[in-house]
């Protein structure tokens, strides 16, 4: 068992106190462990809209409370000759949460077109991971799967809405087959599911996608060939709409969140060499 505590004396949000305890147990081929812990976060204009952009449209900080984190989890594993599992289960609510506002009516006296608030309600996420080892000779695989449940308060103040930009689904799967001092081949694939967008004008939800990737290497003495392809499937968001906005926002940004890939499809190829024994 663990349990520390920590305490800040902050000037503009007073005294804030964060406790920890956590806990492991291992009986046999089992690893139990949980935690639990709570923090704050002084507020900053330096978010990720403003950082795009600098801070000529922000209005100076005013009224803001603390960010108040509790979070908590549970991991159990289970070894046995050659195969890992494990299951994770977490939870985490934010109170205070920083959000961009945009100045209604403007000031047309100001440049000033957006301020932070803090969001309604709290930020909620709970989740599980799944993940799968197995070894047979030189051939290992990994398998994960994560579940994630996101959720904030409607601005409204009238229900729930999802996170901006977190997928409920997603998953992988990699294979490698290495012989140490000979070759190695190696297959990845990973599954992004549909996220939340906001402040996109072409769309509300994104598309799931495929993210597929391929590895090889010879060795020859102490000189390694390697190629190593990323993105078979060729994946690009400016496949499916511009990143440009049709108007700049009122933060300055003129380009959409990126939700999926943008590099294409890639190869590079190159050769190692060992010197020394």
């Amino acid at each position: 068992m663990s349990a520390s505590a920590r305490t800040d004396w902050h000037s503009e949000y007073g005294t804030q106190f964060s406790p920890r305890i956590s806990g492991l147990y291992k009986p046999d081929n089992w690893t139990i462990r949980g935690s639990y812990g709570q923090g704050f976060y002084a507020p900053t204009p330096f978010i990720e809209d403003i950082e795009d952009v600098g801070l000529s449209r922000l209005a100076p900080l005013d009224n803001l409370k603390a960010d108040q984190a509790t979070t908590a989890s549970i991991d159990i594993s289970y070894t046995v000759d050659s195969v890992e599992t494990s299951v994770t289960l977490f939870a985490s609510d934010v109170e205070n949460v920083t959000e961009l506002e945009v100045i209604k009516p403007a000031d047309i006296h100001s440049n000033k077109k957006v301020r932070i608030v803090n969001a309604a309600g709290k930020s909620e996420i709970r989740g599980t991971e799944l993940l799968l080892r197995y070894r047979w000779r030189d051939l290992k695989l990994t398998g994960s799967y994560l579940y994630t449940d996101a959720t904030k308060e409607n601005s409204a103040g009238n229900g729930r809405v999802p996170l901006n930009l977190t997928p409920k689904h997603s998953a992988g799967a990699v294979v490698m087959w290495e012989e140490h001092g000979s070759h190695l081949v190696g297959f990845e694939a990973y599954y992004t599911g549909t996220q939340h967008l906001e402040g996109n004008p072409y769309r509300e939800k994104s598309k799931a996608y495929w993210h597929l990737g391929l590895l090889g290497q010879i060795t020859v003495g102490k000189v390694s060939y390697f190629i190593n392809a990323e993105n078979l499937l060729n994946v690009r968001q400016t496949k499916e709409e511009s990143l440009l906005l049709p108007v700049q926002a009122p933060s300055g940004r003129w380009t959409t969140d990126i939700w999926s890939r943008n590099d294409g499809f890639t190869v590079n190829a190159g050769i190692r060499i060992q010197f020394g024994h």
